[in-house]
C-alpha cells in the first residue's frame, strides 16, 4: 500500500517542484521587478510640470500658446526612449564605460567655451533641433564614475586616497562648469560630490574640510571680482532683502509676491495675475513654483513638494534594496541631486536660498535636464529591476 501511494504522489511531488522552480525562475525576470510607484510618480511630476507650463507661458508668443509646452513634449519623447535604453540592459555594464564617458563629456565642456556667447554664456551646442545643454548631463556621468571608485574602494572609504581621488574626479568638471559661467550646475556637482562622500563615510574632517574650502573659494570669488556681476548682485539681494527691488531684488521681491497672494488654495489654474501680467521673470523656468503658488496656493505647493518626498523616498529605497553597492551608491548620488535641485529651486522663489538658476526638476521648463532626469529614473528602475539578478 505504502509502495503504491508514493508511484502516485511521486509525478505530483516531481510536477509541483518543477512548478516551484518555474517560479523562482520568474521571480528574477526583470520586468517583474520594476517599480511602478515611481514610474507613476514621475509621470504625474512631468504632466503636472507641462500644465503649469502653459499656464505661464500660453501668451508669452502670440498666436502660438503651446510653443513651450510642445517643445517640452518632444524631449519628453527624448527622455523616454533614453529611460527605456537605461532599463533594457545591465547596469552593471556601466562600469566599463563610465570613464570614457567622462572623457567625453570633460572634452565636450572644453568645446562648449569655444562656442558663441548667448546672453554672457556659452553653454550650448546647436544640434539644429535642439540645444545640446553638456553640463547637464556632466551631472549624471559624474554620479556614476563617483559610484564606480567607490564601489571599487568600498574597503577602505575614510582613507585620505579615497576622499582625494573622487575630488580630483569631480574638479575639472565644477571648472569648466564654472566658467560657462553656470554657477547653478557647478553648485549641483558639488552637492553630488559631497553627498556621496559623506553618505560612503569618508572622514568628517576631509569632509569639513572641503567644505570649508568651498565656503571659502566663495569668498575669495567675491574680493577679486571672480564672480560676474549679475551673480554678485543676485547673493547681495538674498542678503539684503527688500533693496536694490529695482534689480536683482525685483526678481525675488515679485516671486514673493505672487506666492503670498495665492494664500490657501490659490487663485486658479491660468488665473494668477503676477503671472499674466509678466511681473515674475522667467517665470516657466527658475521662478516656477512661484506661478504654482500664486494660481494653486499653499494646498498646490504643498502637494507637489509631497510628490517630490515621495519620489525621493522610493529612490532611496531603491538605493537600500539594491544587490550590489554599486547601485546603491549611483541610487545615493540621484537622491542628492534630485534633493538639491528641489530644496534650492524652492528655497530662492520664498527668499531661504540665494538665486542661482537652479531648474525644478521634472516641472520648469528644459529639454537638457528633462532629458537626464528621466535618465535618472531609467537607472533606477533599472537598479529596482536587477536587484535579484546574479552578479
Amino acid at each position: 500500500m505504502p509502495q503504491r501511494l508514493g508511484r502516485v504522489l511521486a509525478p505530483k511531488v516531481t510536477e509541483r517542484r518543477q512548478t516551484d522552480e518555474v517560479a523562482r525562475r520568474l521571480s528574477g525576470l526583470p520586468i517583474r521587478h520594476v517599480d511602478w510607484t515611481l514610474l507613476a510618480l514621475t509621470l504625474f511630476l512631468v504632466g503636472f510640470g507641462m500644465l503649469i507650463q502653459y499656464s505661464a507661458t500660453r501668451d508669452d508668443i502670440t498666436g502660438n500658446p503651446t510653443y513651450y509646452v510642445l517643445r517640452t513634449a518632444v524631449n519628453l519623447l527624448i527622455g523616454l526612449v533614453l529611460m527605456g535604453l537605461l532599463m533594457s540592459f545591465d547596469y552593471r555594464r556601466l562600469k566599463v564605460a563610465s570613464p570614457f564617458v567622462y572623457g567625453f563629456f570633460l572634452v565636450l565642456l572644453m568645446a562648449v567655451l569655444l562656442t558663441e556667447r548667448v546672453m554672457g554664456s556659452s553653454r550650448w551646442i546647436s544640434l539644429g533641433f535642439i540645444n545640446f545643454q553638456p553640463s547637464e548631463y556632466c551631472k549624471l556621468v559624474l554620479i556614476l564614475v563617483l559610484a564606480n571608485f567607490f564601489s571599487d574602494n568600498k574597503a577602505d572609504p575614510d582613507s585620505l586616497r579615497s576622499f582625494m581621488l573622487p575630488v580630483a574626479w569631480a574638479t575639472p568638471y565644477m571648472l569648466l562648469v564654472f566658467l560657462q559661467p553656470d554657477l547653478g550646475t557647478t553648485l549641483v556637482l558639488a552637492a553630488i560630490l559631497l553627498g556621496m562622500l559623506f553618505l560612503v563615510g569618508c572622514r568628517m574632517r576631509y569632509w569639513l574640510g572641503l567644505v570649508g574650502a568651498g565656503v571659502m573659494g566663495f569668498v575669495f570669488g567675491f574680493v577679486f571680482h571672480v564672480f560676474k556681476p549679475y551673480q554678485v548682485e543676485r547673493f547681495a539681494a538674498f542678503l539684503r532683502q527688500g533693496s536694490n527691488i529695482q534689480e536683482a531684488g525685483y526678481h525675488l521681491l515679485q516671486s514673493k509676491i505672487a506666492i503670498g497672494s495665492g494664500q490657501l488654495v490659490g487663485k486658479g489654474l491660468m488665473q494668477g495675475t503676477q503671472t499674466n501680467l509678466n511681473f515674475i521673470p522667467a517665470h516657466h523656468t527658475d521662478f516656477i513654483f512661484a506661478v504654482i503658488g500664486e494660481e494653486l496656493g499653499m494646498l498646490g505647493a504643498m502637494l507637489l513638494i509631497g510628490v517630490f518626498c515621495l519620489f525621493l523616498w522610493r529612490a532611496v529605497r531603491i538605493a537600500n534594496n539594491s544587490r550590489d553597492f554599486y547601485g546603491t551608491m549611483i541610487a545615493f548620488g540621484i537622491v542628492c541631486m534630485f534633493a538639491f535641485q528641489v530644496v534650492v529651486n524652492i528655497g530662492m522663489t520664498i527668499g531661504i536660498m540665494p538665486i542661482t538658476g537652479i531648474p525644478l526638476p521634472f516641472i520648469s521648463y528644459g529639454g537638457n535636464n528633462l532629458i537626464v532626469s528621466l535618465a535618472c529614473v531609467g537607472l533606477l528602475t533599472n537598479i529596482q529591476m536587477r536587484r535579484f539578478s546574479q552578479i
